[in-house]
């Protein structure tokens, strides 16, 4: 089993960065990918970025040049800068990792992210 702790959410202003980290308890067995999920009140979880271990990344369009994922994979951590933020952008943001050949799923406990206008 592999636990997933968020850390890094918190109110900020329209326009400004917010950085995310999510630390694995242990090595995600590979190939591998590391993610990011939000959720916001009243809507289906959705993808914000993901990045494989191979070194893939893919966004939603909806934040495409404002966040920029990260791995380091010697911690076994997954990082979400994001920039030029919107009230848009409020959300529970989501850590998930999954191993590609045992389709296993593992999800943070989710941090708030708040964006005011």
């Amino acid at each position: 089993q592999v636990q997933l702790v968020e850390s890094g959410g918190g109110l900020v202003q329209a326009g400004g960065s917010l950085s995310l980290s999510c630390a694995a308890s242990r090595s995600i067995n590979s190939p591998n990918s590391m993610a990011w999920y939000r959720q916001a009140p009243g809507k289906q979880r959705e993808l914000v970025a993901a990045k494989t271990s191979g070194g893939i990344t893919n966004y939603a369009d909806s934040v495409k040049g404002r966040f920029t994922i990260s791995r380091d994979n010697s911690k076994n951590t997954v990082y979400l800068l994001m920039n030029s933020l919107k009230p848009e952008d409020t959300a529970v943001y989501f850590c998930n990792a999954r191993e590609h050949r045992s389709n296993r799923n593992y999800w943070g406990q989710g941090t708030q992210v708040t964006v005011s206008s």
